[in-house]
């Protein structure tokens, strides 16, 4: 099983190659100099969300999770959003990915807020297989995207 935890500053450049897999999987291309900026402010401090690692016992990044806080105007209330979730392609099945949606459910709890929230690509197969047996439902819930 994997070690989930909390990732460092000092962790960054572990990440990186697994942050563009995860772009390059939702046909965004990567800039590896604008990715180690936006992402450092997740393991530097924890004003805007975190970043969980899990790695493999010999100490290898095998996948992480990037959570961001986010305001529900609606219920006023803080939720966190768990925004990627990725798992290196040869660790897939082995629970990895579950362990690290409970790391970050048990994040959540611990800021007070009511839910872990996140969305996936309609296509994904794959990782709705895992999120379906979370007991976590699907929102009804429409998402739209307006480029400015």
């Amino acid at each position: 099983m994997a070690d989930i935890a909390p990732m460092h500053a000092s962790e960054i450049a572990d990440v990186l190659p697994l942050i563009a897999a995860y772009q390059r999987f939702y046909r965004v291309e990567p800039d590896g100099a604008r990715n180690a900026g936006f992402f450092r402010r997740f393991v530097e401090s924890e004003r805007d969300g975190k970043l969980l690692g899990a790695r493999a016992a010999d100490g290898s990044l095998i996948g992480y999770a990037c959570l961001h806080w986010r305001l529900d105007s609606v219920e006023a209330r803080e939720v966190v959003c768990l925004h990627d979730l990725y798992v290196v392609p040869e660790q897939r099945g082995t629970g990895v990915g579950r362990a690290l949606l409970e790391v970050a459910a048990d994040v959540a709890r611990r800021r007070g807020a009511p839910s872990l929230v996140w969305s996936t690509a309609p296509d994904n197969t794959t990782a709705q297989r895992l999120y379906d047996a979370t007991g976590a439902t699907r929102s009804e819930w429409v998402e739209y995207d307006l480029p400015v």
